[in-house]
């Protein structure tokens, strides 16, 4: 009878946490899923774009796709060669097309994030009109979505292995200070329903201190 219950406690464990997969398994085709999942889902009805809170009804010239994780360093860490040559790489088809890294950005602003890593600037250099400091090679996100980086860059290191892009002591301090709100919380259970994955960095903020 003992054998039997800690079987179903253990059963009932497994069933519990299997409806939540590890990564992004569903999809493998970015350009599809930025059309029809990112855009043609997600923000359907239109939204606030990323780091200057700006709000859209729709795609237009102006917006673009953005990645907290930029492409070119998933393609250096996966070391799969060019672009054409990692589209060719099923895993990283699978990494491009997970929708917790996606966001929507204004052009300019994805222009200037290229290339750049994730810190904190000193004070003394000024924020832009939607609070970014950059100085060099470093870029200062808003206060207001520096959680929301800090859970998304956890997920891509831990979920798939991906060094980090900046110190990670800047991450879990962002993760602590902004801790998820309404707006995130909602984006990440529509995610979880399109996609069929979660960010445990989200459900669970203290798994930050553990990477």
């Amino acid at each position: 009878m003992k054998n039997s219950l800690t079987l179903i406690t253990a059963l009932t464990l497994f069933l519990a946490t299997a409806v939540v997969v590890a990564q992004n398994t569903r999809f493998s085709d970015p350009d599809t899923v930025i059309k029809e999942e990112f855009w043609g889902n997600l923000y359907s009805e239109g939204g606030q774009s990323f780091f200057c809170d700006k709000e859209f009804s729709k795609k237009g010239f102006s917006l673009t796709e953005g990645y907290i994780y930029p492409l070119a360093d998933i393609r250096n860490a996966l070391s799969c060669g060019t672009t054409r040559q990692c589209e060719q790489d099923n895993r990283y088809r699978q990494i491009a097309s997970d929708l917790h890294n996606m966001i929507p950005v204004g052009n300019r602003t994805e222009l200037r994030r290229r290339n750049t890593r994730y810190d904190n600037i000193e004070a003394s250099i000024e924020e832009n009109d939607c609070g970014i400091r950059e100085s060099g090679i470093f870029f200062e996100p808003p206060t207001r979505v520096k959680g929301d980086i800090a859970r998304s860059m956890g997920y891509m290191v831990g979920t798939y292995g991906l060094p980090w892009l900046g110190p990670a002591q800047v991450f879990q301090g962002w993760n602590r200070a902004d801790p998820p709100d309404d707006r995130e919380l909602s984006r990440h259970k529509r995610i979880a329903e399109i996609q069929g994955n979660e960010n445990p960095f989200i459900t669970d903020p203290t798994r930050m201190e553990r990477l």
